[in-house]
């Protein structure tokens, strides 16, 4: 038993090490000159693409720029321009209008460039394409039901929509749509708009919304219904930045402006087909445009497989280790104060157990305005779900404790933190051991929801494999990550015979 204790304090030193490293690989890195530019872009394969074209052309003529790609919609993006955690980023006419600075004006008198100003933010003159707003069907079932324009839909009520997510509530998309044509559909579906086409093909879906430079209207023979009364503006592609950042930066500056006019309509079709139907990455299409228009050999490289794997694991188990190590600290704690004071325990417990059935992917936007993007918020959700499992095993582990050893140890005069130390955590680690082993085993498969807000990890292949239907995509992160998950638990059953006392193990098998 005496050797317990010093490996129990060798654990616990590793651990803050871990904590500690894991901390600092968060923070941002600053006060140095050539800190590179930060480009966004959407979780959708053109701001991908565009996103790539920007921060290769970057660093092509001298400067030093890294993309963060997949960052979410329109809204997490532009406030991660206005917080200062991106610096530029693809965005179009009509959504700046429509959605982000809706109500400021534009147009009564003040220009789209005007408003803009307000946020310190400027607008390069457009890439040379628009990609507008459409609602679109098989052009077999349209010609079936005469439907050539939108005002064609209301005659037909029992048609199913599927129409993306973020179109559902943009004060450009759906509710103003419906209201501006009388549409009232008995059947509306919001989904992930890759998925959408899919559900078209499959017959599923009767009617979607549209990007006019997605591939997949021709691939599928979609017939794209004329917007006959107009409701849709123009959304002509740009570059949106932080003002200032050109001018203190003549290489960025030289970047934005030489590829305004350079993007038509057909190519940026082209590459967007390139990457979704012939599944070339974004970054050789990327590199490809540059050379084909600036005659310039991109010097960003493309990551293998292995390198690729390798990254993601790093960062997948950083977020892991972060959070876990922070809950372990603050749980264990809360479950003993939990275990003590009966009343306090009801509150402790009631807490941790409603963070728990907060569906994660609101906790994480909820983050945002606290954290901004990335690990770090990933980190802050990933520690409050870790809570409960930790928590509910310390409070359980002691409480079942037998009343003859608590009394005990009282009788022998010990004060209440030698009794803990001692003798109640001891007997209650196998049940504290499990509650981390379980937080453990949830954070890891949580955690690939962080790639949503460009935290990276094992969920970034899965959430491009979804938008690419590329199936091994998906498997590049699902696969390591119930392996991780694997890995955790055989892990934890070896920590268990270091710290566990062997009475324990063995009475606990009885």
């Amino acid at each position: 038993m005496a050797g317990h204790p010093r490996r129990a304090r060798m654990i616990r030193r590793r651990l803050g090490w871990t904590l500690l490293a894991g901390l600092t690989a968060c923070l941002p890195l600053t006060g140095f000159a050539r800190t590179p530019v930060v480009v966004g872009s959407k979780s959708f394969t053109e701001s991908v693409i565009l996103g790539e074209i920007v921060t290769r052309l970057i660093n092509d003529k001298g400067g030093a720029a890294r993309h963060r790609r997949e960052l979410g919609g329109t809204r997490v993006l532009w406030d991660a321009l206005l917080a200062g955690q991106i610096d530029v980023y693809p965005e179009y006419t009509g959504t700046l209008r429509q959605e982000i600075l809706a109500g400021e004006g534009v147009g009564h008198g003040l220009t789209l460039a005007q408003a803009l100003a307000r946020h310190h933010v400027r607008m390069s003159a457009p890439l040379g394409f628009s990609n507008t707003y459409a609602l679109g069907m098989k052009a077999t079932l349209a010609g079936k039901l005469g439907i050539r324009t939108v005002s064609d839909l209301k005659g037909h009520p029992g048609l199913v929509f599927g129409l993306s997510n973020e179109f559902m509530d943009r004060a450009d998309g759906w509710p103003g749509l419906r209201a501006a044509y009388g549409l009232a559909p008995r059947r509306v579906q919001g989904l992930q708009h890759d998925l959408a086409y899919r559900g078209i093909a499959s017959g599923a879906l009767d009617v979607t919304d549209l990007y006019t430079t997605d591939p997949e209207i021709a691939y599928y023979h979609l017939r794209v219904l004329d917007d006959d009364r107009h409701y849709f503006p123009r959304y002509q592609a740009v570059l949106v930045y932080r003002a200032g950042m050109a001018q203190a930066r003549p290489a960025v500056a030289a970047a934005l402006a030489s590829l305004p006019g350079r993007i038509g309509q057909s190519r940026m079709i082209h590459m967007n087909a390139r990457v979704k139907l012939d599944h070339v990455s974004e970054d050789a299409v990327a590199a490809g445009f540059i050379k084909r228009q600036f005659g310039l050999d991109s010097t960003g490289r493309v990551e293998d497989i292995g390198a690729r794997l390798w990254r993601r694991t790093v960062e997948h188990l950083t977020l892991v280790l972060i959070s876990l190590s922070m809950a372990v600290a603050l749980a264990i704690p809360l479950g003993v104060v939990a275990a003590l004071r009966p009343r306090w325990g009801q509150v402790i417990l009631g807490v941790t157990g409603v963070i728990q059935t907060l569906p994660a992917l609101a906790v994480l936007v909820f983050m945002i305005p606290l954290l901004g993007i990335g690990a770090r918020p990933a980190v802050a959700a990933l520690f409050l779900y870790s809570l409960l499992p930790i928590v509910r095993n310390t409070y359980t582990g002691l409480r079942d404790i037998p009343v003859s050893l608590r009394e005990s140890a009282r009788a022998l005069g010990l004060p209440l933190g030698a009794r803990l130390r001692l003798i109640d955590v001891p007997l209650a680690s196998r049940a504290i051991l499990a509650g981390i082993k379980t937080s453990a085993v949830i954070n890891i498969g949580t955690a690939t929801l962080g790639a949503l807000i460009g935290a990276g990890g094992y969920g970034q292949p899965i959430l491009t494999g979804i938008r690419l239907d590329d199936m091994g995509l998906i498997l590049q992160g699902a696969v390591p990550a119930a392996l991780m998950a694997l890995a955790a638990q055989g892990g934890f059953d070896l920590l268990e015979k270091a710290v566990v006392p062997k009475g324990v193990r063995i009475h606990t098998r009885q």
